[in-house]
């Protein structure tokens, strides 16, 4: 069998009513043919967080990038669990759902909702090109398979349309009218919630100094040479700082990164580093900072820098990418030293946390619930 599958089936509850009974009898197969950290944190919160429903998640592991965005529809299609019955699908938008429904027939006449945790279309300079235009036309062609199509934050939607539309613009002919029209009309946002815990967690900040934490893959998307300045500028203050370098981290560290972290520790500056395996005690350190920094080139929701901000960070974030849509100008920084002049402010008491309790899932059930219910 193609990846992991979690198998869920609850017995009728009393005292329903006949909405809460249909529901029940809603079958709904979960699809994560890349199932990255966050794309777990996500399947994982609507099972839990829907129990009338019954799911089935087919899971496929997070590596192998460029094969993987091109091949899982074959790694998926003969999994005898997609040939089930089921009310709806909903898929992460690496999968490769227009091949996947060829293959897999009994797919094809199911309502299909495609998740956007991503897109194919707004990733920075750096990024290798080699297969872009076919990861962006597989995307396209998913996109198009779906019956609906959903996406984490309104960024990642516009850079998607904006995406298509220039993609189409590249095409020397036969290029089918109405397509970016048809697309937009069918895009809705809604963010990935946020677990409910995040907002309730009681940790003793330090009282001297101020602790930031940088929480994000150790790879070049993440801004990894503003991470450098920012550092370096804030050694040359007065502020009394540490600073934690956390995230995932794979084979090859990057140079810049041991070069921050050399840096940190020769001034005693150096805090945690590292991949912290224990989500208990990587949300302990997160309620136990004052800031959480982030430099990103590329971030379609930015669910890290949101559980810090839940769990009582002030966020020192760019003005870019998704952050503008999340936070107010207080906290949005330029240039390195608007970022370091931020954190000085804060450090002195000035300006208050971010309320992105709007996100939790107390606050999104219900817009989940009516989109996997109606749906169908």
């Amino acid at each position: 069998m193609a990846g992991g599958t979690t198998r869920k089936k609850l017995p009728a509850l009393r005292g329903q009513t006949p909405h809460d009974r249909d529901a029940m009898n809603k079958r709904i197969l979960i699809i994560s043919p890349y199932d990255a950290l966050s794309h777990r944190q996500w399947h994982e919160g609507i099972v839990r967080e829907f129990p009338e429903l019954t799911f089935e998640v087919v899971t496929l592991p997070p590596r192998y990038f460029s094969w993987r965005h091109r091949g899982n529809s074959l790694s998926l299609a003969f999994d005898p669990t997609l040939a089930e019955p089921y009310d709806l699908v909903l898929a992460t938008s690496m999968t490769d759902l227009s091949a996947l429904k060829g293959m897999q027939p009994k797919l094809a006449g199911v309502p299909t909702v495609l998740y956007f945790h991503e897109n194919q279309f707004a990733y920075p300079p750096g990024r290798s090109d080699q297969g872009a235009v076919e990861r962006q036309i597989t995307s396209l062609y998913s996109a198009l398979a779906a019956d609906h199509l959903v996406f984490n934050s309104a960024y990642n939607r516009d850079t998607f349309i904006t995406g298509v539309q220039t993609l189409l613009a590249r095409m020397p002919d036969h290029v089918p009218p109405g397509i970016v029209e048809k697309l937009s009309e069918n895009a809705v946002v809604l963010p990935v919630p946020l677990d409910d815990n995040l907002f309730i967690m009681d940790a003793r900040k330090p009282a001297e100094g101020v602790s930031i934490v940088w929480n994000h893959r150790w790879e070049y998307d993440k801004g990894l040479s503003e991470l450098h300045d920012i550092a370096t500028s804030l050694l040359d203050t007065e502020i009394d700082f540490t600073l934690h370098l956390i995230g995932q981290q794979f084979r090859e560290v990057p140079e810049m990164i041991t070069t921050v972290m050399e840096l940190l520790r020769h001034h005693g500056r150096l805090g945690e580093t590292g991949f912290i395996p224990s989500r208990a005690e990587y949300l302990s350190l997160l309620a136990r900072s004052h800031v959480v920094l982030s430099t990103a080139l590329h971030e379609f929701q930015g669910l890290a820098v949101l559980e810090a901000v839940a769990t009582g960070c002030s966020p020192v974030v760019p003005d870019r990418l998704v952050y503008p849509e999340l936070f107010p100008s207080e906290f949005l920084y330029k240039t390195p030293d608007d970022a370091v002049a931020l954190i000085g402010r804060l450090a002195k008491g000035v300006g208050s946390s971010a309320d992105v309790s709007p996100l939790a899932w107390n606050t999104q059930r219900p817009a989940w619930y009516e989109l996997l219910i109606q749906s169908t």
